[in-house]
């Protein structure tokens, strides 16, 4: 049984909740510039599923929820980035061929640095990867048929209804914010999210107090702080917030290259350049060099970036991959389309890059580093349930070009039944995309995004959490002041009734109150987005 993992019924059942998760995400993404994450709602409609069909095990649930839940992202990405096109130029002319060859060109480097990296960041460092932990509990939890049973769809139930009456009925309001900050254009208040508290009780006090830090560096600090004090404006004070925060993740992924990848390349890379050597890798990687010429050759000559632009994009996906890994890693949080917008600045630094073209660049990072990001925590999940790593693999290499092909197409679907006006507008306001277009101009504070780079790469090398503390900079205050409440309930439980959490209660119930708001939240994304097409 325990070998019976990757199976036809399973991929078959992935690869339909593929479809389904991907079209959800792109409305959902487009409508309410959010995505919710997949991983526990997969977790219990491939559980359900799978038990209703019989004879199966844990390790056969764990790899058909990879493969159904790495389409959610990939259209997350996209309806990040690409939309902006529209909102700069509604005239702008963009084939179906383009954004397949970007789409699944951006899916295909996600599933080649997942298999490169996965080893180091699970396993090496360990890194908390709090949904995938929820995940793994929910399963074992549900499949032991324990007490703890209970406490677990108890409280995902209660997050659920909570969930229900604050997105659907209205009847609870999503944020309490501070109208006296917000003059400052600091939202400072709470959002009020059971799974955001959970990520930060299951996090742990240490990581999210620096996450915290770098909030209240952001907002007390240079929006209210630095204007009080006469230094600038608040025009300023806004542009050196999000430089400085950019600059910090940035440096982040340098610092990672630095102290983790290249003293690691030998195991990490190995496999792509020696025969008969894995290293770090569950496969072979000896077609991945070649492959990424390919990609080279396919983004210069079919999206017409240009050489220079195509190479940086690829080199720029080996860097944002393993940032976007670490910060969900440590924060729950995946900013896709940050990372886009750092490797599109980049490749306008150093070609020629039309408008269009950038935009293909920063859709590139954002559907590898929205894939990766995600299925990090089924690999985590994995890890936990010891499921084989290259099943999940498998799994997710076709629900990643699933998800390709289908965000493409119903993108294009809006795009003929609506125009290209409706980007940007009240229909669908794809407020990242709109973020992207407004920094296709460049870095709009230098020195901050400099001073963050460099302090990020030092602090990383001496391992300080760095990439939350630019989060926490980088992020409007209410959402860090949220996960930092869960950092506190976590340490004063660790301090005050230590056995509740030693006895796994603790992180069962923050793993019930997760799974039931991401569950609600892709219910209410898939009825948006039925109503859409209906």
């Amino acid at each position: 049984m325990h070998n019976r993992q990757l199976t036809a019924r399973g991929l078959i059942i992935g690869a339909i909740g593929s479809i389904i998760l991907t079209m959800s995400s792109m409305f959902i993404a487009l409508k309410l510039s959010s995505v919710p994450w997949p991983i526990m709602f997969v977790v219990l409609v491939s559980m359900f599923v799978l038990k209703l069909c019989g004879n199966t095990n844990l390790q056969e649930i764990n790899v058909t929820q990879t493969a159904m839940s790495a389409g959610a992202m990939v259209a997350g990405g996209l309806a990040f980035t690409i939309p902006g096109i529209w909102m700069l130029n509604p005239d702008a002319d963009v084939s179906l061929g383009d954004l397949l060859a970007v789409t699944l060109g951006g899916v295909v480097l996600g599933l080649i640095f997942t298999a490169l990296f996965r080893k180091y960041f699970i396993e090496t460092k360990e890194l908390p990867f709090a949904m995938g932990q929820a995940a793994a509990a929910t399963l074992e939890v549900s499949d032991k048929g324990s007490k703890k049973v209970i406490l677990l769809f108890l409280s995902m139930a209660g997050a659920g209804i909570f969930t229900y009456l604050r997105d659907w009925k209205m009847k609870i309001a999503s944020t309490i914010l501070s109208t006296k900050t917000a003059a400052y254009g600091s939202f400072m208040g709470i959002w009020l999210s059971p799974m955001l508290i959970s990520i930060g009780y299951i996090i742990g006090p240490v990581v999210i107090g620096v996450w915290f830090l770098g909030a209240i560096i952001g907002d007390l600090g240079i929006l209210i702080g630095g204007v009080e004090l006469g230094l600038w404006d608040s025009t300023v004070a806004a542009n050196i917030k999000s430089s400085l925060g950019i600059g910090l993740m940035v440096g982040t992924g340098i610092g990672i290259l630095i102290k983790g990848i290249i003293p690691k390349a030998k195991d990490i890379f190995g496999s792509m350049f020696a025969k008969d050597r894995l290293g770090d890798n569950f496969i072979n990687m000896r077609w991945a060099p070649i492959i990424m010429v390919i990609l080279a050759f396919v983004f210069t000559i079919v999206t017409d970036m240009g050489a220079v632009a195509s190479v940086v994009t690829i080199l720029g996906a080996w860097l944002t991959t393993s940032m976007a890994a670490q910060c969900v890693g440590q924060s729950g949080i995946n900013p896709m389309e940050i990372f886009g917008i750092i490797v599109l600045i980049a490749a306008k630094a150093v070609s020629d890059i039309g408008q269009v073209e950038a935009f293909f660049v920063a859709a590139v990072i954002a559907v590898a580093c929205g894939l990766v990001g995600d299925v990090m925590n089924d690999f985590k999940a994995g890890h936990m349930l010891h499921t084989d790593p290259k099943a999940q693999w498998i799994a997710e290499v076709i629900g990643g070009l699933i998800g390709g092909v289908v965000s493409v197409l119903i993108l294009f679907i809006i795009l003929k039944a609506y125009g290209p006006e409706a980007f940007g507008s009240e229909m669908f306001p794809a407020a990242q995309a709109s973020a992207v277009a407004a920094m296709v101009g460049g870095i709009s504070n230098m020195p901050a995004f400099i001073i963050g780079l460099i302090a990020a790469t030092l602090l990383y090398c001496i391992n300080f959490p760095v990439i939350t503390l630019g989060l926490g900079v980088y992020l409007p205050f209410y959402l860090s002041a949220t996960a930092a409440i869960g950092g506190a309930i976590r340490f004063t439980v660790d301090k005050l009734i230590p056995k509740f959490e030693e006895d796994g209660k603790g992180t069962i119930i923050a793993s019930g109150l997760l799974g039931g708001e991401s569950i609600v939240g892709v219910i209410i994304a898939m009825y948006y987005a039925y109503q859409i097409i209906v």
